[in-house]
């Protein structure tokens, strides 16, 4: 297999995890948006990353590629295996992926004007979640699962993006430290990733 990734974009982050999780071997392209590869422009009409290259097969889009690599190497899963808990778990990465993900794209573009108020945006969002990261052992989830992979990667850069919840996020600081702690958290990490919490 063959990802193309950038080690700063938190989609790919999701891929990279799910991959490290499931101990499966990639070549990792990494991709400068401004001069994508020839590869990736003839794979992917949008160029976009990630883009995963699975023999003869092409996917793209990080939720896509997640559930593909879930169904096709399942141990461990990272869904459900009842179609009503699978339904819930898609409801929960939508909102994630518009909630969290989508104020995180803006806040990557946004100038000095914008960033503080995306910033308390992605603050307030989060907080909003906290009691829910108090019901479970994982996310929504008795197991570590694709919920978890679609929230590491924001939790982590909340500081690099100057947001600190302070003591307002007692649980998500918790899940976070243990998520954090994880082998396979810390084996999907790029050095873009890394240099984001030195020292932490």
């Amino acid at each position: 297999m063959t990802l193309f990734s950038r080690g700063d974009d938190p989609r790919s982050h999701r891929v990279r995890l799910v991959l490290a999780e499931k101990a499966l071997g990639a070549r990792i392209v990494e991709v400068d948006p401004a001069h994508p590869p020839e590869d990736l422009i003839d794979l992917n009409p949008y160029q976009t990353v990630p883009t995963l290259v699975d023999r003869d097969l092409v996917v793209y889009e990080a939720g896509i590629i997640c559930e593909y690599l879930d169904e096709r190497f399942p141990h461990p899963p990272l869904m459900a295996a009842d179609p009503a808990a699978r339904a819930q778990a898609r409801v929960a990465l939508r909102r994630i992926e518009q909630d969290w993900y989508a104020v995180a794209d803006q806040l990557e573009a946004a100038d000095r004007r914008d960033r503080e108020r995306l910033r308390k945006l992605l603050a307030e969002s989060v907080l909003a979640a906290e009691p829910l990261f108090l019901l479970r052992p994982w996310f929504l989830s008795d197991q570590f699962s694709l919920l978890d992979v679609s929230v590491a990667p924001i939790l982590w850069r909340l500081p690099h993006w100057g947001i600190d919840l302070g003591d307002r996020a007692p649980s998500v600081e918790r899940y976070a430290n243990k998520l954090f702690a994880r082998t396979s958290f810390r084996a999907g990490l790029s050095g873009l990733e890394q240099d984001m919490r030195r020292g932490s």
